[in-house]
């Protein structure tokens, strides 16, 4: 059963083998290695493409998408010419991951799905920026690789999510302008403050605090010093505020998966050094306290309250109802086109949904991400989309277990990611704030997180044997 898991998560793949014969990557990749070895400003490669990640998740929440897609352009142009020129031999050292050919697949299956979309012109369109952010990720997996600026990224989106989260806890107390109809006008919240920050969007702006919150939870054990560790713990509060203050229930729902998720593999890391008692009761006193504490913000306070319940209202909720009617209509197009779906994109979307749209009932997306999936790409799409989530979770719990024998606190990046991936799935199962680029670059941000600690299953077998004693 263990081989067949194997198998299935790609974990024993032989890729070096296969990068090393395989004569596409021989004659592609080095290319261009003379013309690097004479450039002064390509011995800087890789601190330049950190440099133009950072410009990318420095500026997301205050730009334009147009701007963040030119800067994405640069990035993975800037990547094919690292490329082109690298030696074979580092070309070869983890460069490819399962990850990354899952990654692919799913790509492929974006290309079919345009060939054979209905409206082949608006696919096409969307393809190219899906393109685009599938680059960012190998992009991202490469620079991530090396350790300084894997934690200068992740200090770098900290502190811009923080600048977010106390712009967002300002307009609570000041009083933010709708822009758009987020609540029932009938409800008693019609009134309450929905902060949006600088992304212009409550369910937005949720969804790009959720990795914030995770991340600087992680922060507190993984940052060292005292001064440090009081920055993560301020962090950690502020983005906690903010997204409970956008009163996204999609948002509050991630909130409470990526926390519990990251508790619990806290515990689970620091467990061998804990004392008896609270290896076997801290896990209970967390979930339990998790718990109480949902259970008082519902009792006590009445916004919570009265949102949490709306989530169970059904159709007596107009959110609620318009997802329902959305769906029904989302179904319709699966089961006409269920299995290459109508071509990737929004722009598709668009172009087929009002031919089943319920009277009245107008939208952009199907308001879950896997759905989306769904109607873009067919069941082919969401098979192999899923496969790339436990492609991806499992690496991330094996590269656990390896940092976890050396205990470095290097390796608790890989608890963020696993505890933001589960947040975002959720949040996803009922909104597509996904797709938007400020949320979607820290999606594959995430999983090339995850990618940059792969080391392939044989050489993991060799470190962790001893050295034979000489005699």
């Amino acid at each position: 059963m263990n081989l067949v898991w194997q198998r299935f998560t790609l974990s024993s793949l032989p890729l070096k083998e296969y990068l090393d014969s395989s004569y596409l990557h021989h004659f592609l990749v080095g290319i261009l290695r003379p013309w690097r070895q004479t450039s002064l400003l390509m011995q800087w490669g890789d601190t330049i493409a950190a440099a133009l990640l950072s410009l990318i998740y420095a500026l997301a929440p205050f730009v334009s998408s147009t701007l963040l897609g030119l800067l994405l352009v640069a990035g993975v142009g800037f990547w094919l010419l690292l490329t082109l020129s690298d030696e074979k031999s580092l070309a070869n050292a983890a460069s490819v991951t399962p990850i990354h050919l899952v990654v692919l697949l799913y790509w492929g299956v974006a290309v079919l799905a345009t060939a054979l979309s209905p409206v082949k012109k608006a696919a096409l369109n969307d393809l190219v920026t899906l393109t685009l952010y599938l680059l960012l990720f190998t992009l991202c997996a490469r620079v991530l690789r090396i350790s300084r600026l894997r934690s200068w990224l992740i200090t770098l989106y900290l502190h811009v999510s923080l600048i977010v989260s106390v712009y967002g806890i300002r307009q609570w107390f000041f009083g933010a302008k709708a822009l758009a109809t987020w609540v029932d006008p009938e409800s008693s919240l019609a009134k309450t403050t929905r902060v949006y920050s600088y992304l212009g969007n409550p369910n937005l702006l949720a969804g790009y605090l959720v990795p914030a919150v995770v991340l600087s939870l992680v922060a507190i054990f993984a940052w060292q010093g005292w001064i440090r560790k009081a920055l993560a713990g301020t962090m950690l509060v502020a983005n906690t505020a903010s997204l409970v203050l956008t009163f996204s229930r999609g948002g509050w729902i991630a909130l409470v998966v990526g926390l519990f998720a990251a508790m619990v593999l806290l515990v689970y890391w620091w467990s061998v050094e804990m004392p008896p008692f609270w290896r076997t009761w801290s896990l209970t006193i967390i979930v339990g306290g998790l718990i109480g504490v949902l259970l008082l913000a519902v009792i006590f306070v009445e916004p919570v309250r009265l949102r949490v319940v709306s989530i169970f209202a059904d159709r007596q909720d107009s959110s609620n109802n318009f997802r329902r009617n959305v769906w029904d209509a989302v179904f319709e197009m699966i089961r006409d086109r269920p299995i290459i779906g109508i071509g990737p994109g929004h722009n598709s979307f668009n172009k087929i949904y009002p031919l089943y749209q319920r009277p009245r009932y107008t939208a952009l997306s199907a308001y879950s991400i896997f759905l989306e999936i769904a109607v873009e790409m067919g069941f082919m799409g969401l098979a192999c989309f899923l496969w790339l989530v436990i492609v991806t979770l499992n690496t991330a719990f094996m590269q656990m277990h390896r940092f976890l024998e050396s205990r470095s606190t290097d390796g608790l990046w890989l608890i963020g990611a696993i505890a933001t991936l589960l947040g975002m799935l959720a949040h996803g199962t009922v909104d597509t704030v996904w797709y938007r680029p400020e949320v979607n670059t820290l999606w594959w941000l995430m999983v090339a997180l995850v990618a940059s600690y792969w080391t392939p299953l044989t050489q993991q077998r060799n470190q962790s044997q001893p050295e034979p004693t000489v005699i």
